[in-house]
């Protein structure tokens, strides 16, 4: 009994980081306790007698579990877009439960590419990148030798770089672009819709499996303006909210969650737009903050 109660203390003392460590693999965090959880069914099933770092272990346990959940998702073919689940908090700051998950900048942008790396690479470069995990460790999780296991991060590494450029910082400055675009969407003002989008700005919108259009890429500031202001038609109450740590909102529809929009900015202009509105996704979601 001692022994099990030492391990549930320790699994305890682990949990946050073995979070972090699945939504960064999984973008998703109800996925993410679900990995988690799993992990804890594994180390009460384990002897540990022999581990000298069971934090270590634990989370290459976790790793495991979530290529297995990632393999399987990409043989379900879900769609060519996955838009990963934001992590959603209120608009005066990031709670403190969610602030271990969103360090080093874990913004919806990151996980839009990495939606996009194989399994196998995600995990190499997660494991390594962020949280340090040597590549003689990750090797026998991904089946590959070392050295593969390094060259699977570094080719993880170089589609990151490419596709990520820091984005503007300065929370008020965020809000108050996100705050323009809002604005004038809900006024039907088209022109002050393009002037606060970057002439490349690129939508990416998931509908849900039941939508005509499920998924969604638009590119171009004209032609996601035109959007927006479609999507101004419904009659949505809009919420802002920190999505990952920056600016955005939550939309409500009849009292229920509509959408959630997430925003990329960058010399202050939007450059990225992400709107989760997939009712079942959307359910998964932890916006109990919200009513706080």
């Amino acid at each position: 009994m001692q022994e099990r109660e030492w391990m549930a203390e320790q699994f305890e003392a682990n949990r946050t980081h073995l979070r972090a460590v699945a939504y960064r693999m999984l973008g998703s965090m109800s996925e993410a306790d679900d990995a988690v959880q799993e992990a804890w069914l594994r180390l009460s099933r384990s002897d540990t007698s022999g581990v000298q770092n069971l934090g270590g272990w634990l989370t290459t346990v976790v790793g495991r579990v979530c290529l297995d959940m990632l393999r399987s998702r990409k043989s379900r073919r879900e769609g060519d877009l996955r838009l990963p689940e934001p992590i959603v908090s209120r608009e005066g700051g990031i709670d403190p439960e969610h602030e271990a998950l969103l360090a080093d900048s874990v913004g919806l942008a990151l996980l839009v590419v990495l939606e996009t790396l194989t399994p196998a690479e995600r995990l190499a470069f997660v494991l390594h990148d962020t949280f340090g995990v040597p590549f003689d460790e990750i090797a026998p999780i991904v089946g590959r030798s070392p050295t593969a296991a390094r060259q699977l991060a570094s080719r993880a590494r170089r589609r990151v770089r490419g596709a990520t450029e820091v984005p503007d910082a300065d929370l008020a400055r965020q809000r108050e672009v996100v705050g323009a675009f809002l604005a004038a969407a809900r006024d039907g003002d088209f022109e002050a819709l393009v002037a606060v989008l970057d002439p490349d700005v690129v939508l990416r919108a998931d509908l849900g499996p039941l939508a005509t259009d499920g998924s969604r890429v638009v590119r171009g500031a004209e032609t996601v303006a035109g959007q927006a202001l479609t999507y101004s038609r419904l009659d949505l109450r809009m919420q802002p909210a920190l999505i990952n740590g920056v600016a955005g909102y939550l939309s409500m529809r009849d009292g229920e969650p509509f959408s959630v929009g997430g925003f990329t900015i960058r010399n202050g202009k939007i450059v990225e737009i992400y709107i989760l509105a997939d009712p079942a996704r959307l359910s998964r979601l932890d916006l109990s903050v919200l009513n706080d």
